[in-house]
């Protein structure tokens, strides 16, 4: 077999065994899920955790301590916005039949005024305005599914805690002066947990005045807007836009057009505050993802893992970048899906003759 065959070959069998992976994670994903939530709130913890070590607390009562104050905010979330979400999705039917109506009827008044555009009534029959709110009420089912799992989360999580204190210990005995080269990796989870704790501070600010928003204009459900603006806030940019167009569609089918505009133009205000200015301060740098990346990957990951990869589509993402540069052959693919800065840093390190 030549040269050429051997390569074409190769690229087909790589591409085979991406699409065997992909398919085995979506199978497995009723295990994986809470698996990967536990992660998740390891990462954000484990930070509280190393100080209360610090201050002499053994590890097993700081990471019960942790553990405890979060099964204590499950506890208070889950029975105020549980029946906010069964409430949510037994009237859905109706508030999406509701905003049907009020769509098709401004589409026949437009039409019916304006010569040329009969073809709009037409248009309306491919649209469904209540996409939206069914959207939400996946991402919500999905994740009240997620939280039966609640005790094998919290119990998967106390253990990622106990080992997290005694990691750098276990790879210096297991590899000595080797450890160098987990310097990369470190430096990375470390960010990653920053970020990660940075972000949830900012979302449940963002949450609460979304919450607040809702109730003062007059909205329905003001909790459950506040816990989606809450978990949506993690998806860069385009998390801030698909919480609030739920929120606006009730608003107009509840109230009419002012009260929508309004409820639309508070979430612009609080997401420009927050994502345009407080969170760059805080942050000092950015997920290192390129935007269309940070929207494909809520695609793909949402595919495999549900809702709940959705949410955490930009850490899975990151992580996963982190695995393609880790490989000389497959660092351009981390560098095309990264931020304009990284680029920026492998034409440098080029320059000086380094590794991109």
């Amino acid at each position: 077999m030549d040269e050429n065959n051997l390569g074409a070959t190769s690229r087909v069998v790589s591409f085979a065994a991406v699409v065997i992976i992909v398919y085995g994670l979506q199978w497995a994903s009723a295990l994986l899920v809470p698996f990967l939530v536990a992660v998740f709130l390891a990462l954000i913890t484990v930070r509280p955790m190393l100080w209360m070590q610090r201050k002499r607390v053994p590890s097993i009562l700081a990471a019960l301590a942790i553990v405890s104050m979060i099964m204590l905010v499950l506890a208070i979330v889950g029975a105020i916005v549980g029946t906010s979400i069964a409430d949510f999705t037994a009237a859905l039917p109706s508030y999406q039949q509701r905003l049907d109506g009020i769509i098709r009827g401004a589409l026949s008044f437009v039409a019916g005024r304006i010569d040329g555009i009969d073809s709009l009534q037409s248009f309306s029959d491919m649209i469904d305005p209540g996409w939206a709110m069914g959207f939400v009420a996946s991402i919500l089912n999905g994740l009240k599914d997620v939280l039966t799992n609640v005790f094998l989360i919290l119990f998967t999580m106390i253990f990622i805690l106990l080992e997290a204190s005694t990691a750098d210990t276990k790879v210096r005995a297991a590899f000595g002066r080797s450890t160098e080269s987990l310097h990369r990796p470190r430096v990375f989870l470390s960010n990653l947990g920053r970020y990660l704790g940075i972000k949830t501070v900012i979302s449940a600010a963002t949450g609460l005045l979304a919450g607040l928003l809702t109730w003062a204009i007059g909205v329905d459900f003001p909790l459950l807007w506040a816990m989606l603006a809450f978990l949506l806030n993690y998806i860069p940019t385009i998390g801030s836009i698909i919480a609030a167009v739920p929120a606006a569609l009730l608003a107009l089918v509840q109230l009419g057009p002012g009260e929508a505009s309004a409820t639309a133009f508070g979430y612009i205000v609080i997401n420009v505050v927050f994502g345009n200015f407080l969170e760059p301060r805080l942050m000092g740098y950015g997920v290192g993802l390129s935007p269309l990346i940070v929207f494909v990957g809520l695609i793909f990951w949402g595919f495999i893992f549900g809702p709940v990869g959705m949410l955490l589509s930009v850490p899975l993402t990151m992580t996963l970048k982190l695995g393609l540069e880790s490989d000389a052959r497959t660092r351009w693919i981390a560098i095309l899906i990264g931020s304009e800065r990284d680029a920026q840093h492998a034409i440098a390190s080029r320059a000086q003759g380094q590794p991109g």
